[in-house]
């Protein structure tokens, strides 16, 4: 069969996995703002909010490879749904306890460890299912299409439709996210096909193929590279994130606003991000995909740099816009490459080992936040998290277009495998 053109639809699988995508996104995205909303309306401390943050993002550094292994030995569409079932159960579960009175800050520690454990399953499995449903010269575009969907739900609606659920009840914003969740579920039903990855022979211990998913992914020097990278903006971006809330809402605050307002400062970052998925093809042509990785680093650090040398929300919010923006243009290209390299049968783990590194290190950020504000303050947070993110500049270095476009042919080309030598051989 000849190869699909790049251009051609990309197909009612994809379809169906947007769909699903869009409801399950904005219940990340609803649960996400309420959970911290929430929180200042037990405690006002740093380190407490924090903490939430640290909790939902853990299980990604304790589970992301065997959970990688189990995505490789199983059908990844059967995985997307019985996490988000999972999650609803646990948000509905707080919903009901928040409506009758019985909410608690340790309630809302074991809400965002229940979902964060099921987002491990879920996201790792949603990656690794792609290349199923499209072309390998389609996977920029149906990656940008699903970003675009992802930061629209997630980042755009989910925030401002959070802080106005918050404001109307408590629980109203967990029975919304429920219900988005079951029918993310609900939709993916309809998606047709098998993906479970094909093997030959008896699947080896976890342990083995968690072994030979790492492998994999060190011997890659632009995949090690770019996951580490990853792995220090996710801490700089979780350390300012986590006492982000404390910076913007309440009187007390420097920035004076409510969780309505909240909801709204939090989309210009989305807002970016939307835009970046419209222009991230015409950025690389002209820029090449290492410049574009560069620029990226760039818009990061202004992103969370800002609030350290600002109380203007204007300009808080453009630098989020920008910010959203170039995170996006990081992530379309990284994406795609990471996918475009690796064997349907190692997507699982490959993704599940970069994660570990990307998002193993939001835990760890979380808590720096929450003790670098108890003990310099905000804006010290948002200072050293900006400076970090410039460092990255640096093993940006490494990364150029042409040892990408190599790292690609290599994967369509793999050298022979060694032939045994005959008998008689030395």
């Amino acid at each position: 069969m000849a190869p699909m053109a790049e251009g051609a639809p990309l197909g009612g699988g994809f379809r169906t996995l947007a769909w699903s995508a869009g409801a399950s996104n904005l219940a990340d995205g609803i649960f996400k703002v309420a959970l911290p909303l929430v929180a200042i309306g037990f405690t006002r401390s740093p380190g407490v909010v924090a903490g939430i943050e640290l909790v939902r993002t853990l299980p990604w550094l304790l589970l992301a490879l065997p959970v990688g292994a189990w995505t490789d030995r199983i059908d990844r569409r059967r995985a997307m749904i019985a996490a988000n079932a999972a999650r609803a159960i646990v948000v509905v579960v707080l919903a009901l306890a928040i409506g009758t009175g019985a909410g608690s800050i340790g309630l809302l520690y074991l809400a965002a460890a229940g979902t964060g454990i099921a987002e491990v399953f879920y996201d790792t499995s949603s990656q690794s299912i792609l290349p199923a449903l499209v072309q390998r010269r389609q996977l920029g575009r149906a990656n940008g299409r699903i970003a675009a969907i992802e930061h629209g739900a997630q980042q755009f609606a989910g925030p401002p439709l959070a802080g106005l659920l918050v404001a109307a009840g408590l629980a109203a914003a967990f029975w919304g996210a429920g219900a988005l969740w079951v029918g993310a579920a609900a939709v993916l039903w309809w998606l047709r096909g098998q993906f479970r990855p094909s093997r030959a022979g008896p699947p080896p211990s976890i342990r083995a193929d968690i072994g030979e998913g790492v492998r994999f992914l060190l011997s890659r020097p632009l995949l090690r590279v770019m996951a580490a990278m990853v792995g220090m903006a996710n801490l700089a971006t979780s350390a300012a994130g986590a006492v982000f809330v404390l910076y913007a809402v309440g009187d007390d605050s420097p920035l004076g606003l409510d969780e309505t307002q909240f909801g709204f400062l939090v989309t210009t970052a989305a807002a970016g991000s939307i835009a970046a998925t419209f222009v991230h093809e015409t950025v690389e042509r002209h820029l090449g995909r290492a410049r574009t990785l560069t620029l990226s680093i760039c818009g990061m650090a202004l992103w969370i740099g800002a609030p350290a040398v600002t109380t203007n929300v204007w300009i808080v919010a453009t630098s989020m816009f920008l910010g959203g923006m170039t995170v996006t243009l990081w992530n379309i290209p990284t994406v795609s490459f990471r996918q475009a390299v690796t064997p349907d049968r190692l997507l699982g783990r490959v993704n599940s080992a970069y994660r570990l590194l990307a998002f193993g290190t939001m835990p760890a950020g979380a808590a720096v936040g929450g003790l670098l504000a108890e003990a310099f303050g905000l804006r010290a947070v948002f200072a050293t998290m900006g400076l970090l993110v410039l460092g990255l500049l640096l093993p940006d270095l490494t990364i150029t277009d042409a040892g990408l476009d190599r790292a690609e042919t290599e994967a369509d080309h793999p050298p022979p495998a060694p032939r045994a030598p005959a008998l008689g051989e030395r």
